[in-house]
């Protein structure tokens, strides 16, 4: 399927501008239809002149690095920014901080810290995506998550106006950033403390190797697929836990099934498409509501429409 072009309604940029671009390319889960127009913009100026110059009734998401993203089959209406290398850049600074742009790794930002001697940031290094992910989901692993360690982050807004944002000012929970929808993140200042560079590393290599041993990390997977529910509400049990308990290990649709390794981990076999994926999902969240009541939330990000929607 394509779109229609809007090309004509949308201003110059200096970055690139691409008509109908297959999302199945830059997702990690490698399905979905086209997104209308993906804009790769240029540096954060051409970003907020394109965002204060594109017509309100466009609507304008944006993807990183398209980890915890299942593009509908359907495609996306409108336009979908992607961050290049201009928003990639890492940067030690005094006092054992360091300054990220959003479109980094948040491996390659750990690796940044390591390298500088910034302790702190080591649990990056286990989750998948970008920074700008992070900051819009409040990502984490292994006891720490981004807030923890965020000083401040810089958003443009869907008037491209630029806002700098405390960390107690976006509102952060499990999982969780009450930002505005359609701020989108340009970078971010961290807080670590001192540390030795090899012993940073020795932490980081250890956290790889766990997610090695428990996560299918080498596979068309999203990372996990349920945010973990209320522990009161589920009797202490986590999301893999109660996918277990319905029988959802191993369940298919189609070309999609969920991990054997880890119960809420979410695969693509290669033949899986956007609708396989989130019937499958779907259809062991209903399985949970039913024999718990415990309505589990997605963590990962539905975007775009479904197929004939």
């Amino acid at each position: 399927m394509s779109f229609p072009s809007i090309r004509n309604r949308l201003p110059a940029v200096r970055g690139k501008l691409i008509e109908n671009a297959p999302l199945s390319d830059i997702t990690w889960l490698r399905v979905g239809g086209p997104a209308q127009v993906l804009f790769i913009p240029a540096d954060e100026a051409d970003l907020s002149r394109f965002l204060a110059e594109t017509p309100r009734e466009i609507p304008v998401h944006v993807l990183g690095a398209g980890s915890n993203t299942l593009a509908r089959d359907g495609g996306v209406e409108g336009v979908v920014v992607r961050l290049g290398p201009a928003f990639a850049k890492a940067e030690a600074m005094e006092g054992s901080r360091l300054r990220v742009g959003a479109a980094a790794l948040d491996k390659q930002a750990a690796k940044a810290a390591a390298k500088a001697g910034i302790a702190g940031l080591e649990f990056f290094v286990g989750v998948p995506g970008t920074i700008g992910g992070a900051l819009r989901m409040n990502a984490g692993c292994y006891g720490t998550e981004t807030k923890d360690r965020l000083i401040e982050a810089v958003a443009l807004d869907r008037r491209g106006r630029r806002i700098v944002a405390g960390a107690g000012e976006l509102g952060y929970t499990y999982r969780h950033c009450a930002a505005p929808d359609d701020w989108i993140f340009v970078e971010a200042l961290f807080q670590g403390e001192p540390g030795r560079p090899e012993a940073i590393t020795a932490r980081m290599i250890e956290i790889t190797a766990r997610r090695e041993e428990t996560q299918p990390i080498r596979e068309k997977t999203s990372g996990s697929t349920f945010k973990n529910p209320d522990p009161e509400k589920a009797g202490g049990r986590s999301a893999w836990q109660l996918v277990d308990l319905v029988g959802g290990r191993g369940r298919r649709v189609g070309g999609a099934r969920f991990s054997e390794m880890h119960a809420n981990f979410l695969i693509n076999d290669g033949t899986a498409t956007a609708e396989d994926l989130e019937t499958l999902v779907e259809q062991v969240r209903e399985d949970i509501r039913e024999q718990t009541g415990i309505d589990m939330e997605w963590e990962v990000r539905r975007l775009g429409r479904r197929q004939g929607g």
